[in-house]
């Protein structure tokens, strides 16, 4: 009778959180309830995996004091979507993630570019894609004016969803190349 009531209690304790929990949405409501929280993209910017990636790294570049077209940014990201850099601890004893939001991103960003340019570009891909998922490194050289040599270079992994409409750019989690971590040769060229 003990295990029969301790699993009752089990059982019980499970469906009251299932029961609390919000039904799934079919992935038509979740792409509507997207839309109406994002700018709306420009087709272009996300018919295809290529063409998203360019946004972003468009999107981003420009020269010091120029104000980014941010609701263009937004709308390449799905909602709930992560950047995050990797870099050394302060102390040097590693590395930590920080998670930023878009909006984090934005609020950062907006101030950096204030003061100084910033062109990023891609110098190197490797895709992987399943169904509607896809993994990215992209190998990405930043400079502050196009022509210059790049002041950093480091790789953005991007995960991507392609919802049946559109791509989204879920997460972007990058680092950036250092003397102790060089960027290896097989991520400066894409695979033909």
């Amino acid at each position: 009778m003990v295990r029969t009531g301790m699993l009752f209690v089990v059982l019980f304790c499970c469906a009251a959180l299932f029961a609390q929990a919000p039904a799934p949405q079919s992935p038509q409501a979740d792409s509507k309830a997207q839309a109406a929280q994002t700018p709306t993209a420009k087709p272009d910017d996300v018919k295809s995996l290529d063409a998203i990636m360019h946004a972003v790294y468009d999107v981003i570049s420009g020269p010091a004091g120029q104000k980014r077209d941010w609701d263009r940014f937004r709308s390449l990201f799905i909602d709930g979507a992560r950047l995050i850099p990797a870099s050394p601890k302060r102390d040097g004893s590693g590395y930590a993630a920080r998670v930023l939001t878009v909006s984090d991103y934005v609020e950062r960003g907006q101030h950096a570019f204030d003061t100084q340019g910033f062109y990023e570009s891609e110098a190197a891909r490797r895709v992987e894609q399943w169904g509607n998922i896809a993994q990215v490194f992209s190998t990405y050289e930043s400079r502050h004016a196009p022509g210059e040599q790049p002041f950093v270079r480091g790789i953005n992994s991007f995960q991507l969803l392609n919802d049946g409409q559109r791509w989204w750019v879920v997460t972007i989690y990058w680092q950036g190349e250092t003397k102790d971590v060089p960027i290896t040769p097989q991520f400066l060229s894409s695979p033909h």
